[in-house]
């Protein structure tokens, strides 16, 4: 497979593994406190951002939406959006690194982009996901009026490019059918299976591709036998056609004198439900002009630039998630998608560096918990409710001589280590603050000797590995296999260490020159 190359590709490359490990502040709780738990709006650089979050959401987002800065060489309000192309490349590709490590097998990635980086951006994407992973380029029409003044062509569309984590796993959700749409309408002859739809009773093949879908049919009202044509045979094989026939589904036209039939498909078969296509037009899912006038709401003196209408965020989750699946956005603007996932009762995660993650988002957020009726409250009966917790960016794990940072907690740590060993989550698997075993995975036993977790009554708060450290340890989780156990010194001697199958990690160093 063909790779994008750049300047400065190889540092870039590194970028997501160099970038420090930072830890994730509490400032304040909105709304309801247990909902807010599962909610949060972080402040600060979005790369460190995402490198905070690995140990506790590696492999738990279904669904990543971001729109990112489109690199069109213009100034706006709230962002640069005017990089070198190739610093844009480099901005992007670790992000893309650590998106991928959020998402669960099953989850899908969304980016909207426009024509100055789309192929850029695809490239890359390729690269990082695999290009069997692509899903789709849907071409979303974000404006309904041309503009007469385009020196070239007027740009009407933006690019949604669609990459799953494992194709082979995700499946989009289908569309509920919009009412006075042609497929909500039908038609009613009176069949007892309800409305239906006629579609096309031959296929895009022809006779020698599918000889056995080449054969004759006889109209029932004028007794005529019908062949397709050799460039267009029947959809359907001989067999099927008769049991079509059985079911009263093959339609000749209203007076049935239609020199080729159609098929009849109820809605009852297809559940009101359709299957999401490329291209998505303003009046199904919003345009720009529609996205300036939701935010205007929540702050006229100083609305967002470049929104994306509520709408188009709706139909992302709900084709990408289904309720209380957990939504990221690490380009999250004025906060459109927490609003929005808040409002289809998905979990989130937002990610703003700037001023207005509490300028616009907070404010945005806290109307939304007091039941706004803009964008698609009405759609899904909003009715209110909800919370979410606000997070700033803390110090670094480590200072500027390696050494673990004063502010850094047992539980920061623990999660921390349990993902640099093991690559997953924390989920439920730290067990209690006050104990020292972090956890087990395949086969493997993990115990952090820190902060003076043990309490004063063992050497060094408990943070040195001791004979009677290890009794206790052992007593506190039995096992029998492999141990790895971190600290800041042990006394143990090699030949003991091996013999209890422990392997023994020394704090700091052990970590800071994995960060």
């Amino acid at each position: 497979m063909p790779f994008l190359d750049w300047v400065n590709k190889n540092q870039a490359v590194q970028t997501s593994d160099d970038v420090p490990y930072h830890l994730l502040q509490h400032k304040k709780t909105y709304g309801d406190k247990d909902a807010a738990k599962d909610n949060l709006i972080i402040q600060g650089d979005n790369l460190q951002a995402l490198k905070a979050l690995l140990p506790f959401y590696t492999g738990k987002v279904k669904c990543i939406f971001i729109d990112p800065p489109y690199n069109t060489q213009s100034a706006f309000v709230h962002y640069d959006d005017k990089l070198e192309h190739s610093q844009w490349l480099s901005t992007m590709y670790p992000r893309l690194v650590l998106l991928r490590e959020l998402l669960e097998e099953g989850g899908s990635l969304w980016i909207t982009i426009d024509d100055d980086e789309a192929h850029y951006l695809k490239v890359m994407c390729d690269e990082v996901f695999g290009r069997s992973n692509f899903v789709a380029n849907v071409v979303w029409q974000k404006k309904f009026s041309p503009q007469n003044d385009a020196k070239w062509l007027s740009d009407m569309h933006d690019h949604i490019l669609i990459y799953a984590k494992n194709k082979s796993v995700w499946r989009p959700n289908k569309l509920k059918i919009l009412d006075g749409s042609k497929q909500e309408r039908g038609v009613d002859d009176g069949d007892l299976r309800g409305k239906w739809l006629s579609v096309d009773y031959t296929c895009n093949k022809n006779m020698l591709e599918r000889p056995n879908l080449y054969y004759a049919i006889t109209n029932p009202n004028t007794l005529e036998e019908i062949y397709p044509k050799e460039t267009a045979v029947w959809r359907f094989s001989l067999e099927r056609h008769l049991q079509n026939v059985a079911d009263n589904t093959v339609y000749w036209g209203k007076n049935g004198t239609n020199k080729v039939p159609r098929y009849k498909n109820f809605k009852s078969v297809s559940n009101d439900v359709i299957v999401p296509t490329t291209v998505w037009l303003h009046q199904d899912v919003g345009n720009t002009q529609e996205a300036k006038k939701e935010v205007t709401i929540f702050d006229p003196s100083a609305p967002f630039s470049t929104p994306k209408p509520e709408r188009l965020i709706e139909r992302i989750l709900h084709i990408g998630t289904v309720e209380g699946d957990l939504v990221l956005d690490s380009f999250l603007g004025s906060g459109t998608t927490a609003a929005v996932a808040h409002k289809m009762n998905r979990r989130y995660i937002g990610i703003e560096m700037g001023e207005h993650a509490q300028t616009h988002c907070i404010p945005r957020l806290q109307k939304v918990i007091d039941g706004e009726q803009g964008g698609i409250s009405k759609t899904v009966e909003w009715q209110g409710g909800g919370g979410f917790s606000f997070y700033t960016l803390g110090d670094a794990v480590f200072d500027a001589e390696g050494h673990i940072t004063s502010d850094v907690r047992f539980k920061d740590l623990a999660a921390y280590i349990w993902w640099l060993e093991t690559k997953t989550a924390t989920g439920v698997k730290i067990a209690k603050v006050s104990s020292p075993f972090i956890g087990e995975r395949e086969g493997v036993a993990y115990y952090l000797l820190y902060n003076g977790i043990l309490g004063d009554r063992r050497p060094n708060g408990g943070n040195v590995l001791t004979s009677g450290v290890l009794a206790y340890l052992k007593e506190l989780h039995p096992h029998s296999g492999k141990k790895v156990i971190f600290g800041e010194a042990s006394r143990l001697g090699q030949a003991r260490l091996a013999a209890e199958q422990i392997e023994f990690k020394q704090i700091p160093y052990e970590l800071h020159d994995r960060v």
